[in-house]
């Protein structure tokens, strides 16, 4: 029901945007400031993984409007609270009534999916700096980029990693029925089997906050490895109901889960020696490199998941303004070219608008504190 009623809003939507969006597809208004959305959840159960993002493209922007360019840009923030149906009424907004040029999003991959098409009709670029999804480069969209590896890459590096790493003899899938968690799931799911891994399933809705049922068909199938698709949010929960129940297999998880709240969802104690894969590298605590200083300086925080592909996914569309072009579809021909080194990785985009680097690093929480142990193909699990 949730998904129809997604589906026909943004249909409604669509229709209503072609009406309006009128000068969206040469950037709307005055062009020596073009508006740059931002779209994800900033207020919700899981801002706690978009809010770096965000403040990584506000920091990119930022600093090129203090190079006082001839063409501005003004970041638009749009907080969908990662909800498929209200980023779909945000987008009505973005478009038809502040007339953005470009959006940096959606963060989630149920919401870009949601809006995707509405972007594609209304000939809107846009680059997310977090959404892995693999079906959203499926569609054949040509507005639609994304600075991170998807669930194709991230499911199997660390299924894999976890089949080197344990060698285990049955394992455990568990989604909620989100679009990112199902998907990343799925792939799990699928490369485990491809192993030979004897693995069962299971899915609870993402409301829920008794996961007892789930808990106990675990406990029953006594699992060596549990993989979760899914968010912090519901991670932490699941990790510590599990662990409430003596089941004591390794817990491992992807992006969505790669924050603090993860472990102190569950408890330090139920959390330790959770291993969570990310398309994404961030630097130590206390990093002095380039980004980190800066970032460090202008948020008065270390830079966590996505911050700096939130700054490359900004500085991408900045690099295209700079070359000139200060309309939606001059700067998404532009961005089929863009190729530098970017906070993250080298930024530069396939024909389908994934990029063209998608190495995984694998985190583990070790006393209470998630440690990068590198590349999943490299890395060493610390117990």
């Amino acid at each position: 029901m949730r998904f129809g009623r997604v589906f026909a809003v943004a249909a409604a939507a669509s229709l209503a945007l072609a009406g309006c969006a009128g000068g969206s597809t040469s950037g709307g208004g005055d062009s020596s400031t073009l508006k740059i959305g931002f779209m994800g959840d900033l207020t919700g159960e899981n801002s706690g993984i978009v809010i770096p993002p965000r403040n990584g493209a506000k920091l990119a922007i930022d600093e090129y409007n203090k190079t006082n360019p001839a063409t501005k840009l003004e970041l638009k923030e749009y907080d969908s609270q990662g909800k498929p149906e209200q980023a779909t009424s945000l987008i009505a907004t973005a478009v038809g009534q502040d007339k953005i040029t470009a959006l940096i999003g959606p963060a989630f991959s149920g919401e870009s999916k949601a809006i995707g098409g509405q972007l594609e009709q209304n000939k809107i670029p846009s680059v997310s700096p977090s959404a892995t999804n693999a079906g959203l480069s499926a569609n054949g969209w040509k507005y639609w980029h994304r600075v991170v590896a998807s669930d194709a890459s991230q499911g199997p590096a660390i299924a894999n990693f976890l089949v080197t790493a344990k060698s285990p003899k049955k394992a455990y899938v568990i989604s909620d029925d989100q679009e990112y968690s199902v998907g990343l799931a799925d792939n799990f799911e699928k490369t485990l089997k491809e192993k030979n891994v004897p693995t069962e399933r299971d899915k609870f809705a993402k409301d829920a906050s008794d996961y007892s049922s789930t808990v106990q068909k675990v406990k029953a199938a006594n699992p060596d490895i549990i993989l979760f698709g899914g968010y912090y949010a519901q991670g932490g929960r699941l990790l510590k109901q599990l662990r409430d129940s003596q089941v004591t297999a390794t817990f491992a998880t992807g992006d969505g889960s790669l924050d603090a709240q993860l472990i102190s969802g569950a408890g330090a104690a139920a959390a330790e020696k959770a291993v969570v894969g990310c398309p994404c590298n961030i630097p130590d605590a206390g990093s002095t490199d380039e980004f980190s200083t800066k970032y460090k300086a202008a948020f008065n925080v270390d830079p966590a998941i996505y911050s700096s592909e939130g700054y490359d996914a900004a500085t991408a569309i900045i690099n295209a303004v700079k070359a000139g072009n200060t309309t939606s579809e001059k700067i998404n021909e532009a961005l089929k070219t863009i190729d530098f080194k970017g906070a993250s990785k080298q930024i530069k985009f396939k024909e389908n608008g994934e990029p063209s680097t998608d190495a995984i690093n694998v985190y583990q929480v070790t006393g209470g504190v998630l440690k990068n142990l590198g590349v999943s193909t490299e890395a060493k699990l610390n117990g």
